[in-house]
């Protein structure tokens, strides 16, 4: 059997493992035995699987594999963020981010190579598109980064909190990105909360509404404007779902209680930053559960937008504040290697040309 016949165990979720093994007329507990050596020991090697007999451990080397990315890559930065360049199997290489901070260590997770969506402000729009991430090359990154940063069973958790905001719109890969966060929520898995992964998604409407009912993790959703008109040209997916449609998916998804969705919004100079753009954003969100995550623009070769001043930014968080929504400004963190928001790039084949085309359009004649 090739390596490629193989079945990768990362690709599957506790109820697939069990089909799994059950199909290899195995008893279907030996997926949370394979579980516990994957993600709570963090072991890839069969062989070192002690408490599984040595047949089964020669049985798994011959018709299953785990399929982990090569560190192409390792940047630290001077805040201690840490962003890695991984290679796949097919030669494409994604970007995955750690932010160490005091009380929490996020993991920022890619769910695409390159990106189908084109928003006009962000690098990995600008780069293009080649494929979905299969569900276990979103488990590596996990993994590699529990590895490359010495997470131990015995130990503090180092990864505390998973957001899929890397490279790509995670509902665009639904069932993918959906089977990898059910491993990350796993006991069995790395047994995350809730409330400890969020989604980010740029609008995907009916894939909001499915997601409350498959997988109830936390929301964050790229707005960046408080009409339609602004956010029809800086997010060219609300020509589909129009703000009021993507609002009232989110009040649906939330539903009566304390949980609120983030909507990120990122600050462009002259653009959408004036007080009376933050005075809209509060009209707008008014009923719905609502937090504000303003974030600084973190600019890349060729873009024609800028970062608005602190003064600027000071002045629409106090607008925000002073209307009861609970507004956080987010502090850029790994700017220096292209690890902040809107900043991750990988190296991929662009299928869709769009690299190019972004090239040629801002050339000096």
């Amino acid at each position: 059997m090739t390596a490629t016949s193989r079945t990768n165990l990362l690709d599957l979720d506790r109820p697939g493992l069990e089909h799994l093994f059950t199909g290899h007329g195995e008893k279907a507990f030996r997926a949370t035995q394979v579980m516990k050596w994957l993600y709570g020991q963090g072991v890839a090697d069969f062989a070192a699987m002690t408490n599984i007999s040595k047949v089964l451990r020669m049985n798994l080397a011959e018709w299953a594999t785990v399929g982990l990315p090569e560190t192409a890559a390792d940047n630290l930065s001077a805040d201690g963020s840490r962003k890695w360049l991984f290679r796949l199997a097919d030669g494409n290489c994604i970007e995955t981010v750690f932010i160490p901070e005091v009380e929490r260590g996020t993991l920022c997770v890619s769910s695409q190579v390159g990106c189908m969506l084109n928003c006009s402000f962000c690098s990995t729009a600008q780069q293009g598109f080649n494929r979905n991430l299969s569900t276990g090359e979103i488990v590596a990154q996990v993994w590699m980064a529990a590895h490359l940063l010495g997470q131990r069973p015995d130990t503090e958790r180092v990864i505390s909190n998973v957001v899929m905001m890397g490279m790509g719109e995670p509902l665009l890969n639904y069932d993918n990105v959906v089977r990898a966060m059910r491993i990350m929520l796993d006991d069995f898995g790395y047994g995350l909360s809730k409330r400890r992964i969020t989604l980010s998604t740029a609008g995907m409407v009916p894939a909001i509404r499915q997601l409350r009912d498959d997988c109830d993790v936390s929301l964050a959703v790229s707005l960046h404007a408080p009409d339609d008109a602004l956010r029809d040209e800086l997010v060219p997916l609300n020509r589909k779902y129009p703000i009021r449609e993507l609002l009232e998916a989110c009040r649906e998804y939330v539903g009566e209680g304390r949980r609120r969705v983030t909507f990120e919004y990122v600050l462009l100079a002259g653009v959408n930053d004036t007080d009376r753009h933050a005075h809209e954003l509060v009209r707008c969100l008014e009923g719905v559960p609502a937090k504000v995550n303003l974030i600084p623009f973190n600019p890349f070769p060729q873009t024609r937008y800028r970062r608005s001043s602190n003064n600027r930014t000071h002045k629409f968080f106090e607008i925000l504040n002073q209307a009861g929504i609970v507004t956080i400004t987010r502090k850029t963190r790994g700017d220096d290697i292209d690890a902040a928001c809107g900043q991750l790039a990988g190296q991929f084949q662009d299928r869709t040309r769009r690299r190019v085309r972004h090239q040629s359009a801002n050339q000096v004649p």
